[in-house]
Formats: C-alpha cells, sequence, structure tokens
C-alpha cells in the first residue's frame, strides 16, 4: 500500500495491490472487504449497538451519533479491478462487497488492484485522532482490509467495536506524511535514515525537514494485519530481549509519566523472556510499545496503549498486550469465534508471570460473579452478539483462563505446560480452533477430553459437588459425594487425620478413559474407581474411623471451578 496523507484534513488517499491465493478448495465468486472506519458515523451498526446494549462501552457511549461531517471516519473505495478488469462492488456499512470479474480456483492467484480514500475519526475506540493524552494519530483498522474465507466460509462480519479476523501476508507499506511526524507500528522500518530518524540509539528524536513530506517505508512478513500510529513529540526508546526480539518504545516526552514509561522497560524484557521460554519463541525481530489508542489493543508486532499511567498500570496493560502476539498474532484463531482462545489465553499466560499462590483467583471470581449474576452465555456465543459487554468480558477474559486453569486439574499441570508449548510449535500461523487445541491437549495427557470442552465450551453449566454424608459404618468411614451441578468432573478429595499424613483420594471420571498422574510428591495418593457422569452420586469407605479424621474437603488446590464451595469441606464432629 502507498499512503499520502494530509494532517490537515485528515484525510488520506491510497493505493493498495493485494495478491490473493486461494488455497481453499473452493471456487471463489465474490470477496469482502472489511472498512472499518465506517462504523464511526452517526447511525452505523457500532453507534446504534452501542447506545442500546444494557451496559456500554464508556468509550464509546453515545459519542458516535454526535459526530460531524467533519469529525466522522470513512473508507471510500473509489476503484477496484480484478487482473487488469474492473470488478462490480458495493459498500454496506462496513463490508465492501465485491463481484469477481472471473472465479477464482482453488489453487489460483489474482491481482487485486484498489484506489481508496479514508478520514480519520476522532478518537472513539482504539482507532481515531487526537486522544485524549494529545497523540495526534492512532491508525489501527484504517485500510481496506480483506476478509477471511476458511473452512467456514466468508467472515465478513459487519464492525461493531468487539473482535478481529484476518488473512495471512507480506506487508509492504508506504507513508506520506508531514515531515514533522514521527511514525511507529507494525513491521520494519527500511529507511531510517530517509526519515531522519535512526533506530540506533535511545531516545532519538526526529530531525527537521525542509521537505512537504516525507515517505517513510515498513515492511512485515507474515502478518495478518498493519497497523500504526503518528505523532511529532514521540520519543523512542531501544531495549533488547536477550534472546529476542529488539523492543521500541514510542512516547511523548511529558514530564508527568515519561519516567514510568523507562522504569517499565526492565519487567517487560522479562516478560517476553518468560513467554518465550514458557510458550515458545516470538517469531519476529522488533516489537513496538506505542503510546495512542483508548485503553490497550494488541496488534501485529507493536501494541498501542494510553501512556497517562504509573509504571505498574503500564507493565499490567503492556504485558497483557505482547502475550496477544502469541494468541492473536502468530496462533491468530478468529477472536470473534473464539475471543477466550486469545483474551483467556492471554490471561491465564499474564496471571502465570504475575506469580502467587493462586494466580488465577481474579478470574475464578469474575467467572463466579457472572454465573451468581445469571447473565453468563456460552464461551461459543459469538463477540458480537452478547447481550452484556460484561457477560462478553467474563467469558472471553476469565473464562477462556478458566477453561485452561481447571484443564491443569485435570490433566496435571505438567501435561498441560507441555500442551500449551505443543499448541504453538502445532498451529503457529494456522488460525486454530478448539478442537485443534484440545486434540492437542489430549495427545499429551492421553486422555479424552472431548466432554471437557463440549460442557465448558458449548454451555453454560456449572460444576458443584458436595459432601452429601459423612459416617461411620463398621469402624471405617463412608464418605458419600453428590454432583449438584450438571458438569461432571474428576474429583479429588484431601483427607486430613488427627494424626499423621494426609492422604489425596482421587476419582477419575470414567469417559477420561484414564486418569492424570500424581502431581504432589509429599501427599500419599489413592486411585478410587471411576465415577459415571450418570450417577448423582459416589460412596467409598476409608479405614480411619471417623472419630479421627480432623477435615475431609473436595478439591484443595481450589482448581476445579466449583460455584459453590460452602459444601466442599466438613469437619466431624
Amino acid at each position: 500500500m502507498d499512503i499520502d496523507f494530509d494532517v490537515k484534513t485528515h484525510r488520506f488517499l491510497g493505493q493498495q495491490t493485494l495478491t490473493y491465493y486461494n488455497n481453499s478448495p473452493d471456487t471463489l465468486l465474490q470477496v469482502f472487504y472489511h472498512l472499518y472506519f465506517n462504523a464511526f458515523q452517526p447511525g452505523s451498526m457500532m453507534d446504534v449497538r452501542s447506545r442500546t446494549i444494557a451496559d456500554p462501552d464508556p468509550r464509546v457511549g453515545n459519542r458516535i451519533a454526535s459526530l460531524s461531517p467533519e469529525e466522522i471516519g470513512f473508507q471510500k473505495v473509489k476503484s477496484l479491478t480484478q487482473d487488469g478488469q474492473e470488478v462490480v462492488f458495493e459498500t454496506v456499512g462496513t463490508i465492501l462487497e465485491v463481484k469477481l470479474a472471473q472465479p477464482l480456483l482453488p489453487g489460483q492467484k489474482t491481482v487485486l488492484a484498489m484506489q481508496f480514500e479514508g478520514q480519520v475519526p476522532v478518537q472513539i475506540r482504539r482507532s481515531g485522532r487526537n486522544s485524549a493524552e494529545g497523540i495526534a494519530y492512532s491508525m489501527t483498522q484504517w485500510y481496506p482490509k480483506l476478509c477471511e474465507y476458511d473452512y467456514q466460509g466468508w467472515h465478513a462480519n459487519p464492525y461493531i467495536a468487539r473482535e478481529f479476523h484476518g488473512v495471512w501476508g507480506d506487508f509492504e507499506v508506504k507513508i506520506q506524511i508531514d515531515p514533522n511526524y514521527i511514525v511507529a507500528g507494525t513491521g520494519y522500518l527500511q529507511n531510517p535514515n530517509e526519515v531522519g530518524y535512526g533506530y540506533e540509539s535511545p531516545g532519538t528524536t526526529v530531525k527537521k525537514n525542509k521537505k512537504s513530506k516525507l515517505t517513510w517505508h515498513f515492511k512485515a512478513p507474515q502478518v495478518h494485519d498493519f497497523a500504526w500510529a503518528a505523532d511529532p513529540d514521540y520519543v523512542h526508546d531501544i531495549v533488547s530481549v536477550p534472546d529476542g526480539p529488539t523492543l521500541h518504545f514510542f512516547y511523548q516526552n511529558n514530564p508527568d509519566y515519561v519516567k514510568n514509561w523507562k522504569d517499565c522497560q526492565p519487567t517487560i524484557v522479562r516478560a517476553f523472556q518468560f513467554m518465550n521460554q514458557r510458550f515458545g519463541k516470538y517469531p519476529y525481530a522488533s516489537y513496538a510499545v506505542i503510546q495512542g489508542g483508548d485503553g490497550g489493543m494488541e496488534y501485529p508486532m507493536c501494541t498501542l496503549v494510553t501512556g497517562n499511567r504509573s509504571t505498574n498500570s503500564l507493565i499490567g496493560v503492556v504485558v497483557h498486550e505482547l502475550i496477544h502476539s502469541w494468541y492473536q498474532g502468530v496462533l491468530a484463531t478468529n477472536e470473534s469465534l473464539y475471543a477466550w482462545m486469545d483474551e483467556g489465553f492471554n490471561s491465564y499466560a499474564g496471571n502465570l508471570f504475575n506469580g502467587g499462590d493462586f494466580p488465577h483467583e481474579g478470574s475464578y471470581n469474575y467467572y463466579f460473579n457472572i454465573v451468581k449474576r445469571k447473565i453468563e452465555e456460552p464461551l461459543s456465543t459469538h463477540a458480537d452478539h452478547f447481550e452484556y459487554n460484561s457477560a462478553y468480558g467474563m467469558a472471553a477474559y476469565a473464562k477462556g483462563c478458566v477453561f485452561l486453569a481447571q484443564l491443569g486439574y485435570v490433566i496435571g499441570e505438567e501435561a498441560l505446560a507441555r500442551t500449551m508449548k505443543r499448541y504453538y510449535d502445532t498451529w503457529k500461523f494456522r488460525h486454530p480452533n478448539d478442537n485443534d487445541f484440545i486434540r492437542i491437549a489430549e495427545k499429551e495427557s492421553g486422555l479424552e477430553l472431548d466432554w471437557y470442552k463440549e460442557y465448558f465450551v458449548y454451555t453454560t453449566h456449572t460444576v458443584d459437588y458436595a459432601l452429601e454424608k459423612i459416617e461411620e459404618v463398621d469402624g471405617k468411614t463412608q464418605i458419600t459425594l453428590k454432583r449438584l451441578g450438571r458438569m461432571p468432573m474428576p474429583i479429588e478429595l484431601l483427607l486430613t487425620p488427627k494424626e499423621g499424613p494426609t492422604t489425596l483420594y482421587y476419582i477419575p471420571l470414567e469417559m477420561m478413559r484414564g486418569q492424570k498422574p500424581k502431581e504432589d510428591a509429599n501427599t500419599a495418593r489413592e486411585v478410587l474407581a471411576d465415577w459415571p457422569w450418570t450417577h448423582p452420586t459416589y460412596t467409598f469407605q476409608v479405614s480411619i474411623p471417623l472419630s479421627k479424621i480432623k477435615k475431609v474437603e473436595i478439591d484443595p488446590s481450589l482448581r476445579m471451578a466449583d460455584t459453590d464451595r460452602k459444601n466442599n469441606e466438613a469437619v466431624p464432629k
């Protein structure tokens, strides 16, 4: 793409040449493009949705409805050809519908050449101009972006400010802009010397140039999107991660928070090292943290985050966004259909990096709260179609994290760690889905796990087990457990005697077709007979008399997402 940007009118002209390969088994008669900026217009689907949902995002609210013609966003396609032939196209909101001039057969490629015009909206959501912190341009979702076509067909979803899905490609982007502006974004800058902006030393600032415009030339291999930002007042710091990548920080030289931007950098380095070691190697040579946007948002090889934050706040948001490089940037599941496989897996990894005795406690509590409010919807709900923003947020961020943390309870932490790394290595650059993930977990654990995915992803059935009865029978203690929730699980029960060592009684779920390895070398474990999911109760005996038992507890590790733990523990009288 070649972009000619006018900072006085906030408009730009663009030329896009796209070579599209049909790797599907289907003949394509049409294609679709996203025109995201068209959402920032009164009466758009994003506008109406934001004004009618029960709990709107305050960053949008009713702001779009009051935009003037000079403040709206738009993307207008002026011409489009296929291999030199004009095609018929129509703009329908945030989607461009295109009828191809010639069918695109399986295994063939075609060249789509487009001329387009855009206007950057005032800062509303992620994209926009003149942010509250004074960043001139946050250029995300800014160009006509080809929709993804896969085994589920076209994904030409209207934009209402939720999630994204994109086609892998090699991007080459040239941006002509006023010479006083510093540009940062996805990819590798090809001409730092031409734009008077070197990457060879920290704290470099742009040199004044007498040209009317400068051209910033970027290349980004094997990414599914391209984002950038521009501002006259950016400072640029460079920090190297020992095992890669090189980190670039772009932020305003504001005395209120410039120190915080420098102080956070060592922790960001450690976060990359942690992710490289624990979850798989980041595949690119650089990553940019850019002040911009309206919170924090991930893009390939970069993130845009608001800058007026404390050091801890910066660390929190940047660590979260950089982890997206693994789950949104490289694995790139369809976020609209599997937001929990991006945000939730991200939260899981971030919690582990932050540490603590039970690092996922906040995610579990968020999940429990939404269940209690009775507004939960299945994880399989399309991101755009949740009734409440809070229900979407819980599903994507919290329940997605709980899915993994609880899976560690089911298959064991070592098997889960192997699963996460093998999943990344197997499915990077391939848009995996939930079945692709669970099959990796089955291979690493040797257990059957389709039941786990189907209950926790496709339904809102909850886990709730109780100690129904503890009694002495013929000098032994007989324990009866009851499943109150509809979702079955394997059970761990810790018995603590008044004297002597504790014992963990492990009851596999029959349809797992196996058992997880012993996890705690310091606690004795006894494996009991399988529990069929059809049976609401399970009874077993232990040789210790009831009078010698101090406490009995279901799930002492707290990893099972039991929605009512008040009935999980008993202290015999």
